[in-house]
């Protein structure tokens, strides 16, 4: 059974950072892509980033240059490293990962993935 749970959300002013976990439960399994997504109120769920099992990543340009995805595979855990924060980055945060081995060239789609965790929320204010 796939488990994902999210931590290290909360409120920064703008410019600040904040880093959030995603501690993953998967099968043993060949290979997993895992991502991080944010749905702010009213907008559709966007997907930011991707990493796969050799450790290629995809950003959206929004983001590209001031978040960074990175996995410890030894700790099971998904990590989002978010720099000069601005109110626009506010929403909920979520953590997903599904079993195709590579998460391909473009910044993932909600609905390539089956598993999601509960989501953190991240509130930049100006």
């Amino acid at each position: 059974q796939v488990q994902l749970q999210e931590s290290g959300g909360g409120s920064v002013q703008a410019g600040g950072s904040l880093r959030l976990s995603c501690v993953a439960s998967l099968p043993a399994h060949s290979g997993y892509c895992m991502a991080w997504f944010r749905q702010a109120p009213g907008k559709e769920r966007e997907g930011l980033t991707s990493i796969d099992s050799d450790g290629s990543v995809t950003y959206k340009d929004s983001v590209k240059g001031r978040f960074t995805i990175s996995q410890d595979s030894a700790k099971s855990t998904l990590y989002l490293q978010m720099n000069s924060l601005k109110p626009e980055d506010t929403a909920m945060y979520y953590c997903a990962a599904d079993d195709f081995i590579s998460c391909g060239a473009l910044p993932p789609r909600a609905r390539d993935f089956r598993y999601w965790g509960q989501g953190t929320q991240v509130t930049v204010s100006s």
